[in-house]
């Protein structure tokens, strides 16, 4: 069981890095505002974020009064399991609650609620080889508090699996009804001929204007001078 422990440890090595990695993500993205949200599905999800909260609160304890020092295991694997436990409670501190923020905010935001899911699925990941590895080198207590913590978080994301699941569905019978409005408002609308433009090519054709010759001027007279009269025969 110890083999299979250690080897566990290497597998969720990454997973504080994960976690940390989401919360900057999380972090950089701002939900779209929504519109009117009923009365049913913002009373369900104030249900769903009081429960986690709840649970948060009592995970940070529990694991703030772990003894890894103790643990009768080497002292590579009681590093692993401190990191991990430290990991989860930066997440618990920082991450999960402006997550919790952004949802009450967009209660039927699907990029949110997909957030909240992915957080809270490293989350039961990281936990879970922290409460195992308690049970394995631990006090009973501190691995039966670990446990109703992982069970708690695991509700967690299945409540929010199945909400994720209602919202899609909303969404998909949303963008068919708007397609179908939309569609039915092109079929209604008479479509306008394109505009012909006649061209009169029987006109006949303008006749060049000829210009009138200038006279030019001999030496010595003027220009507007009229010639001199005949002499008289």
């Amino acid at each position: 069981m110890k083999r299979n422990l250690i080897l566990r440890f290497r597998h969720v090595s990454l997973l504080p890095l994960c976690l940390a990695v989401s919360a900057q993500v999380i972090s950089s993205n701002q939900p779209a505002p929504q519109g009117p949200v009923s009365y049913a599905s913002a009373s369900q999800l104030n249900g769903l974020l009081a429960q986690l909260e709840e649970a948060s609160q009592a995970a940070q304890l529990d694991l703030a009064k772990l003894r890894v020092e103790r643990w009768k295991t080497d002292s590579g694997s009681k590093r692993q399991a401190q990191g991990n436990a430290e990991s989860i409670q930066r997440n618990l501190q920082s991450a999960l609650p402006e997550i919790i923020a952004e949802l009450r905010a967009s209660p039927e935001s699907l990029t949110s609620t997909f957030k909240l899911y992915r957080n809270l699925d490293a989350l039961y990941d990281v936990f879970e080889s922290v409460a195992e590895s308690a049970g394995a080198f631990g006090s009973k207590d501190e691995f039966q508090s670990l446990e109703n913590d992982v069970t708690a978080f695991e509700k967690a994301r299945r409540s929010v699996a199945d909400r994720m699941e209602t919202l899609a569905g909303a969404k998909e019978i949303e963008v068919t009804r708007l397609r179908a409005a939309l569609q039915n408002a092109q079929a209604n609308t008479p479509s306008q001929p394109p505009k012909k433009i006649l061209v009169d090519d029987t006109a006949p054709a303008k006749k060049p204007v000829k210009k009138k010759p200038v006279t030019k001027a001999t030496p010595g007279t003027p220009a507007n001078s009229s010639p001199p009269a005949a002499p008289p025969k």
